[in-house]
């Protein structure tokens, strides 16, 4: 039976504290084996601590864009000691929605290559958080060596999709596939063995699943929509989606 990965799903928020138990069964059930990436240090500890629950759980610790102002000493640290129990860093990236100044945005900025300088330094994949910050970012990237690199909630336009692909880099796509007709138009031209899938929760869709906060157990509903998308199987997907997860964890 094939592994079915969520690519990206913040499992430590706390909106999942008191189903927990039940996800972890569920992923057992399912063979399904979650990404779980983290937004600071309170979330990266959380992270690990689930991760000990379930070897289901692959530990993603970092600072995502919006808290970079905050002080991110702590979980620089903690990917320093724990590097050997992480899968990968993240989610790291870049949001200008998140700044108001020239001096927020080079912090911002910092922060992220120095979670790159890591990434590098013990050999981990990254899940990069990039809303309309996919040019900054690629100049960004094009001065580290990176082993794997996942462009979480892939939003650009067809050119930087290409730039991504020639790059070797993974995109990933969520739940709004179900809906949005340019979402779908870049699955399609999504080099097959570069797309990974995820769900982002506990995000809300508004277009489906009744706005209700996303729980991983929807993520085959995503491949099924995936593979009508690509005029594909199910099966013949899951199996390619199980290498491009594999690869990009370098398991």
């Amino acid at each position: 039976m094939n592994w079915l990965y969520d690519s990206h799903i913040h499992l430590s928020d706390p909106e999942y504290n008191s189903y927990i138990p039940y996800i972890i069964n569920a992923m057992k059930l399912l063979n399904l084996k979650a990404c779980c990436v983290s937004m600071d240090y309170d979330t990266s500890v959380n992270t690990l601590n689930l991760s000990k629950k379930s070897q289901n759980v692959l530990p993603f610790i970092g600072v995502h864009p919006e808290m970079a102002q905050k002080n991110t000493s702590l979980v620089f640290e903690m990917i320093e000691k724990k590097n050997k129990e992480i899968n990968g860093i993240g989610e790291i990236g870049l949001d200008k929605t998140y700044i108001s100044s020239d001096d927020e945005w080079n912090v911002q900025k910092k922060v992220f290559s120095n979670q790159l300088s890591l990434a590098e330094k013990f050999n981990k994949p990254v899940s990069i958080h990039s809303r309309k910050t996919l040019d900054e970012i690629f100049e960004i990237l094009s001065s580290f060596n990176m082993k794997s690199v996942l462009l979480h909630w892939f939003d650009g336009n067809k050119n930087q999709l290409k730039h991504a692909m020639d790059l070797g880099f993974y995109v990933s796509y969520g739940p709004v596939l179900i809906y949005a007709n340019d979402k779908q138009a870049l699955l399609h031209k999504t080099d097959k063995d570069k797309i990974l899938l995820e769900t982002d929760g506990p995000v809300k869709f508004s277009h489906c699943f009744s706005y209700k906060p996303t729980q991983i157990q929807f993520l085959p509903s995503v491949v099924y929509c995936a593979s009508k998308i690509l005029k594909t199987s199910y099966d013949d997907l899951l199996r390619q989606l199980e290498k491009n997860s594999n690869r990009f964890l370098n398991s």
